[in-house]
Order: structure tokens, then C-alpha cells, then sequence
């Protein structure tokens, strides 16, 4: 088990790949030459993305090799995990899984004076905080759907406390343009509860890495790209601004 944060992590940029919806925006970015340090793979995502740097499997290794109770992700985990050759973090060893490493949740506990840790995605986060990265990009993590109005799974509060931990320690956050991590999938103009009832709604944004605050229709005057637009010429705009997840 790790005792000290890996010194090489340091400063690095991490994607951390969920099974949710916006887990898209990752393959959409990706296919578009985003490229980062590392991409930490959660549960099954192990098994869709090739060579993941990390893997996060907050569950003894008994529930996907000896039961049924991870549902679908059960074939494919059983099938990948002893393939894998990354580290793989869970709650125990297991000889099926020769890259198993324990958590280090005594040291990260210790150190972060923290115990809120309620869900895999959390854990993740929480490593990343530890180890100081530079940056994190989340994909992936969905814990309810505008569609799905009646679903919702629990853990979205201890990620985001864990985010805003990391925006503490100057560690740049991004989240995945259909998450509701952060209210990400919010738009501008609905994220300011109270503003966004003005006829002219006040909105928040970041800009060159600082915080903004106006009116929406001065974001409109100035920053406003007809996107949808298809024909020989190219958009006036970078494509990265599309792809990649918010800031917020």
C-alpha cells in the first residue's frame, strides 16, 4: 500500500473516465487529439478504453469474480481485470487480479482529515487531490439525467466536495459538457439561482483562467459562435471550444 503521494503525479493532467452519458465527451475530445498525462478508468471503463494508466474498483474483488451483483459490468470485468497490468485500486488483494493494489485510505484519510468517501468516483478524486496533479477532467461522472427525472445515484455530493477541495489547492477542474457534476450541463444563464430570472439574467463564467460576472447579454455581444453551421468553410471558432469540458 502507498504510504506518500507518487512524486510524478505531480502537476500532471488526469482525465477520470465514469460510465456515465458524458463519458462521450471523453471519446469525442479524444478523437480530436485531446491528450492527457493519464486517464484513470472507473469499474468496467477499464475494459472500453485501451490502456488505461489507473483503475479504481472501490469493491472486494469477490463481488464481480464471485457474484452477480455488479449486473452487467460483471462479464466484462471478470473477463479484463486479470489482463490488466496497470495499477488496479480496491479494498483487498486478490490472486485473480495480479495488478491489485490496496487503496492507500490510511494515508490519504490522515492526510487530506478526511473520511467522505462514499462512492468510487469520490475515491478517485480524492487520490488525485492527494497526490497534488495539476489538473482534472471529469467524464463520465453522471449521478442524475434531465430526462431521467425520477433516477438519481447516490455520490454527486462527495465528488463535488472532493472538486472543490482539489479548485482549493489551485488544481484546474473541468467537467464533461453532459455531466451535472457542478451544474456543468446548466446553462449559463440558469446557473445563478435568483439571476437567472431577470429578463437580463446575470451569469458567471471563467476567462483566461479567472473568474467572470455580467450580464448574459453582454457574453452575447461578445463571445457568441453560430455553431451548427455546415458548409466548405470552417467555423470561426476553435473546435476546442466545443469539446472540451467546462470550467466552473
Amino acid at each position: 500500500m502507498l504510504k506518500k503521494p507518487i512524486k510524478s503525479l505531480k502537476g500532471k493532467n488526469i482525465a477520470i473516465l465514469a460510465m456515465g452519458e458524458s463519458q462521450l465527451d471523453f471519446h469525442i475530445a479524444t478523437a480530436h487529439s485531446k491528450q492527457y498525462d493519464e486517464v484513470w478508468a472507473i469499474n468496467a471503463m477499464a475494459g472500453v478504453i485501451p490502456n488505461p494508466d489507473r483503475v479504481f474498483a472501490m469493491d472486494p474483488m469477490t463481488r464481480f469474480f464471485d457474484t452477480d451483483d455488479a449486473g452487467n459490468q460483471t462479464e466484462l470485468l471478470r473477463r479484463v481485470l486479470p489482463q490488466l497490468t496497470c495499477p488496479i485500486y480496491s479494498v483487498e488483494l486478490d490472486e485473480r487480479v495480479p495488478s491489485i493494489e490496496l487503496y492507500p485510505i490510511e494515508s490519504i484519510v490522515r492526510d487530506t482529515e478526511c473520511g467522505y468517501l462514499n462512492n468510487t468516483v469520490a475515491y478517485a478524486i480524492a487520490f488525485a487531490y492527494w497526490n497534488k496533479v495539476g489538473s482534472v477532467a471529469m467524464y463520465g461522472a453522471d449521478f442524475t439525467y434531465k430526462k431521467l427525472v425520477y433516477f438519481a445515484e447516490m455520490g454527486r455530493a462527495c465528488c463535488e466536495y472532493w472538486l472543490a477541495k482539489c479548485m482549493e489547492q489551485k488544481i484546474d477542474v473541468s467537467i464533461a459538457l453532459r455531466s451535472n457534476l457542478l451544474d456543468a450541463n446548466v446553462e449559463i444563464k440558469d446557473k445563478l439561482y435568483g439571476y437567472h430570472r431577470l429578463q437580463d439574467p446575470v451569469v458567471s463564467y471563467v476567462e483566461d483562467g479567472s473568474m467572470k460576472v455580467c450580464k448574459y447579454s453582454d457574453v452575447i455581444k461578445q463571445q457568441m459562435v453560430p455553431y451548427g453551421i455546415s458548409g466548405r468553410a470552417d467555423p470561426q471558432t476553435e473546435f476546442n471550444d466545443i469539446v472540451e469540458p467546462n470550467k466552473p
